[in-house]
């Protein structure tokens, strides 16, 4: 095998520039980064638990880490490839709100089916308090992961059918600026997100 070249081939670049909100340069440095932390070109869901957890050493982060790692592995195959890394990462720090949205929906859309059913939601709504841990105070009316989540769908499931649609997802989103919040990955809102 050898070792990986350091530099991104000009087509594959050339994709990338077109497919992620980076230029030539910021690419060449993210795929420096991810070869040195990833020598052999993928990161299993374990590395990249380690590696997640680092940025919530009060909590535990492994079960959200899983949930985002399954996002980010946009084949399935188990690791995450540069293409797959950087694609995911321009949509959660520079994409645009709709597509920010719709990376998060399918996140919480576990099983695939275009939905998210109360039960999805409140599994990755448990994975961000134990991962928040006890540094967060919440307020009483989303004290629990499960009063969470019945808030949430208390505000976004409009047909009251106990599901939400992406429509449903991202009108609910829009209309609360906390998710949002979340989703630009700001600290200050961390409290009061999903």
């Amino acid at each position: 095998m050898g070792k990986q070249n350091s530099k991104l081939q000009p087509s594959v670049l050339s994709d990338l520039v077109e497919n992620t909100e980076f230029n030539e340069n910021e690419l060449q440095e993210w795929y420096k980064g991810f070869l040195k932390d990833c020598p052999n070109g993928h990161l299993t869901v374990e590395e990249f638990k380690k590696i997640y957890g680092n940025f919530f050493p009060y909590g535990d982060a492994s079960k959200f880490a899983e949930h985002v790692f399954r996002t980010f592995d946009a084949n399935g195959d188990g690791t995450i490839d540069f293409r797959e890394f950087i694609c995911a990462l321009s949509v959660t720090s520079r994409g645009k709100i709709e597509q920010k949205l719709k990376w998060a929906f399918n996140m919480y859309d576990l099983d695939g089916n275009g939905f998210i059913s109360k039960q999805e939601m409140l599994e990755i709504v448990r994975a961000i308090y134990k991962m928040v841990g006890s540094v967060m105070k919440m307020p009483d009316d989303e004290s629990t992961p499960e009063k969470r989540t019945d808030k949430i769908f208390r505000q976004m499931d409009k047909n009251v059918d106990g599901k939400l649609s992406l429509t449903e997802f991202i009108n609910g989103a829009k209309t609360d600026p906390s998710i949002v919040r979340l989703l630009q990955c700001d600290p200050s809102g961390g409290a009061q997100f999903m």
